[in-house]
């Protein structure tokens, strides 16, 4: 097993220490969990270097001045780390001998992913996840945010998935990432179509036509979604197409570093799958799907968000 999907920072922190004994913990407490290596993949947001390329992008489209304010508020609160140092602590801590690699988490910027592909391409990148967090300034997985929730009342179900599955369509199409991250979190507030076979469709396609592996979280437990991601449905039409996984569980605290990893195990076993793709300097490569052993349960209800 793997967990390739891993913060640093809770999305609460302003602050962003570079601690190698987090990351440290981080392994052993996926080692107890029969999990080979990890991926650290902070969002790309939060460092000084993307808020000099990418700094409002939220001006771009034709957005709600309730959402640019937001957005901006939200961005200006998150940016302060550095990526060169972040680079070199993950560098540092493989040195060591820690099972880690180099990663990061790339949200969706339309009109601006050339720029991030050359920003990227200068750093020696294991794997990076691509994902979409925010449509048209939205960010409708923010559970925490009143405004960005209150924007689900004002819309149609039908339409934001709609919004969404275009936005990852366009990343896929980029190939800026390497692994689709939580191809369904448009459903973390437990928002749903009544029929959504017409969107594992098309996610489906977008991931199996880009060459992309994706990811099988533990996180959407954790939301008012109720189910991992992808949902049953969706896995099934990825596996079906030849897709590649990996694994992941999305977690901002130590206590969810593995967090149900025999269930996301059940899952992949259960549609056929018995291999997981891992990355080197964005190389892939594959390795057997090895049953995890139990931890115990994290304490709290929900990581955070998003």
């Amino acid at each position: 097993m793997l967990d390739y999907h891993l913060h640093l920072w809770p999305h609460t922190r302003r602050d962003a220490p570079l601690v190698l004994e987090q990351v440290a913990a981080y392994c052993e407490r996926a080692n107890a969990a029969g999990v080979e290596e990890i991926a650290l993949t902070e969002h790309l947001f939060r460092f000084v270097q993307a808020d000099r390329l990418l700094g409002g992008f939220w001006e771009d489209d034709d957005v709600p001045e309730r959402l640019r304010e937001s957005m901006a508020e939200y961005w200006r609160f998150h940016v302060g780390a550095d990526l060169d140092e972040y680079v070199a602590m993950v560098l540092e801590a493989r040195r060591q001998g820690l099972p880690v690699v180099l990663g990061l988490e790339v949200d969706y910027y339309r009109g601006h992913m050339d720029q991030v592909a050359a920003l990227l391409h200068e750093y020696p990148f294991d794997v990076l996840l691509g994902s979409v967090h925010w449509v048209e300034g939205w960010r409708f997985d923010d559970l925490d945010d009143a405004l960005s929730m209150s924007e689900w009342s004002a819309r149609k179900v039908d339409d934001c998935w709609d919004a969404y599955a275009d936005a990852l369509g366009e990343l896929a199409a980029t190939g800026a990432c390497d692994v689709l991250a939580h191809p369904d979190v448009i459903k973390a507030a437990g928002r749903r179509p009544e029929y959504p076979k017409e969107w594992w469709e098309r996610i489906a396609d977008a991931a199996a036509s880009s060459g992309m592996a994706t990811e099988v979280s533990s996180a959407g437990w954790r939301k008012p979604a109720g189910e991992q991601y992808p949902a049953e449905g969706l896995l099934a039409r990825l596996a079906a197409r030849g897709v590649p996984f990996t694994t992941a569980s999305d977690a901002h605290h130590l206590s969810y570093v593995a967090d149900r990893a025999k269930d996301l195990y059940a899952l992949l076993t259960s549609v056929g799958v018995d291999r997981l793709t891992g990355y080197r300097r964005r190389q892939a490569h594959t390795l057997p799907l090895t049953e995890p052993l139990p931890l115990p349960e994290p304490c709290a209800a929900r990581d955070d968000a998003p």
